[in-house]
This record gives structure tokens, sequence and C-alpha cells, in this order.
């Protein structure tokens, strides 16, 4: 019978162990790469003291007390716990101690064509490894079950694992991309295709907040990375660090087409605003146009409204006709020259 946690009683412990039963999606322990045991997580600490396996554990939306027991467990920093219960934290990488406390931001499409932003956060430890998921995220039982199905891969600990689970969190990043530059196409057609309009100028906000919450998630994973590979972290080691330079590789890929798409996102506003402009400046040019053709029959009017006495058209018998053949004439010719120069 497993030893109680100080300061739980019988009652409390057991409650304890049901809720954690809805929080905990696996808890296992690994020798040689292969699948040993299903172990209960107040019965970690017991799996610990075997030499040669690792404990992997997943949590979903664990509560306090759950992350207080996998503190206990692990004997982890209150501050990474603090961070994992928490969550809405920034993607970083922390070393505590003998254990290292990883957050990652995982992205997904809706059904809504949205993106989706949730978090996974890490503990790793010399034999040990706890994924902890927050919001919006996939599963990640088939990358458990593809690493089972790979136990000489496996075998090379829990670094292998929490590689399997960031490689497979930086490969969601490619079709969210891939949908935020089907996108930016679309805006280029609606600006080149159709009328300029505030809601393409809308759109184009819209997908520029949505590259930016992207990059705020994707540019951390550089420094990441970079620190999985080096030899200050001796828990991962030798044979599975050229792993995470696979995973810097994609993220690199991914940071570029964001950067990319950045940049042609600025230059299709700048065209947008260009053409917005012109189209001002064509509605201008027209108002022009017909003002200078109004403003021939209202000169002529205001002319011969002055009431003159000795103006001789007035008593001319043919003055009316011809000064109104004369208007009309001089409106149709500004109007063919305005026309032509395409002004109307």
């Amino acid at each position: 019978m497993p030893v109680l946690p100080t300061g739980l009683t019988v009652t409390s412990f057991r409650k304890l162990n049901q809720t954690n039963m809805s929080e905990v999606v696996n808890c296992a322990a690994y020798a040689a790469g292969r699948r040993v045991a299903n172990v209960a997580l107040p019965d970690v600490h017991t799996m610990l003291k075997q030499p040669d396996q690792f404990v992997w554990i997943g949590l979903h939306e664990p509560s306090e007390e759950t992350l207080n027991q996998v503190k206990r467990e692990f004997n982890l920093h209150e501050l990474a716990i603090e961070d994992a219960h928490t969550a809405h934290q920034r993607p970083k990488i922390e070393t505590y101690g003998d254990s290292v406390f990883i957050v990652m931001r995982t992205a997904q499409i809706n059904k809504e064509n949205r993106i989706d932003f949730g978090e996974t956060h890490f503990f790793i430890g010399r034999n040990f490894i706890v994924t902890v998921r927050h919001g919006s995220s996939i599963p990640y039982t088939d990358v458990r079950f593809r690493c089972e199905n790979t136990p000489h891969l496996l075998r090379k600990g829990q670094g292998f694992a929490l590689y399997a689970i960031m490689d497979s969190i930086v490969d969601q990043y490619f079709p969210v991309v891939n949908a935020l530059e089907e996108d930016l196409d679309n805006i280029e057609k609606k600006i080149f295709d159709e009328k300029p309009s505030r809601e393409t100028t809308l759109n184009i906000y819209h997908l520029k907040h949505d590259l930016l919450e992207v990059k705020r998630a994707v540019s951390p994973l550089i420094d990441i990375c970079n620190r999985l590979t080096r030899f200050d972290i001796d828990i991962i080691s030798e044979e599975t660090r050229p792993y995470f330079r696979d995973i810097y590789d994609h993220v690199m890929r991914i940071n570029e087409m964001i950067d990319n798409a950045r940049e042609l996102l600025g230059s299709a506003l700048e065209a947008n605003f260009s053409l917005i402009s012109i189209s001002q400046s064509e509605v201008s040019k027209k108002f022009a146009g017909w003002a200078a053709i109004i403003g021939v029959p209202t000169m002529v009017a205001g002319i011969y409204g002055m009431n003159f006495s000795d103006m001789p058209e007035l008593h001319w018998h043919y003055g009316y006709p011809v000064v109104l053949t004369l208007t009309i004439l001089l409106c149709i010719i500004l109007y063919i020259v305005f026309r032509r120069s395409g002004w109307i």
C-alpha cells in the first residue's frame, strides 16, 4: 500500500485519486523502449526507484491538487508548478535544479476557419516526463502510440518522448500557416480583381493580427531548440540532441514562412491604400470635369442676369437662341475633351 503524502487523510487521498482519474490521460512506466506498467499517480515515486526506466505522464487541464501531487512525486519547483497551473504563459525553457520546465503554444484551425491556441507544459527529469495540456490542443495519444511502436527509438529515454511531442506540436503549425497564406492569396485577388473596400482593409488587419499571434508562438521555439541541443542540459542524452536540430529546422521554415507572409501582407496593404487613393482621385476628376461643364451655363446665366440696360444682345431678335446654342456647344466641347482625357 502506498505511503500517504504528508497532510492527507485516507478520505481526502481517495477523493484526490478519483479526481486524478479524469485529469490524468495516461501514466505509464517504460523500460528498454517498451511499456512495462501502467502506474497510478500516487505510486509513481515507487517506480522512479527502478533503474533504467522512466515514467511518462500526460495531464489535461489538471487541478491545483493534482499538480501539487505531481510536485511531491517528482520534487518539482513550486514556481514551475504555479506556471503550469496558471497557464497563459509565453513559450520558454527554464531549469529548476535537476528538472527542466518547457512551455509551448499549440495552434490549430477550427471549424470557423479561425486559429485556436492552446498550451502544453513539460516537466523533464532524469527518469520522467510530464506533459500538461491547456486549452485547445490535440491529444498526444497518437504520438505515444507511434513512440511505443518504435521501441528502438523510445529506449533513448524521456528525451525522445519530449522530441516526439514537440515535433507533433511544431508540425501542427504548417497547416495553420498554409491556411493563412491562402487567406493572403484571397485578399490579393480581392485587391486587384475587385473594387477596393473597407472590408478588404479590415480583412488585412485581421490576418496581420493572426500572423503576429503565430509569430509570438513560434519565435521563442528557436531559442528552446537551441538550448535543448546544448550540453548544459544533461538530462537530454547526446544521441537524442540531433533530433531537436530537426525541430529547429522546421521552426526556422515556419518562421521564414510567417515573415514572408507578413512582408507580402504589408505590400498588399500598401497596394490597397494606393488603389483606394487612385479610386478617390478618379472620383475627384469626374467631379472636377462635371463642375467645369456646369460652370459654362452658370457663367452665362450670371452675365445675363446682371440686368444692365446697355447689353445689346437683350434687344437682338436672335440673341437668346444664339447664346443658348453657344452655351450648349461649349458644354459639348468640354464634355468631349474631358471624355478623351479620362476625366469623365
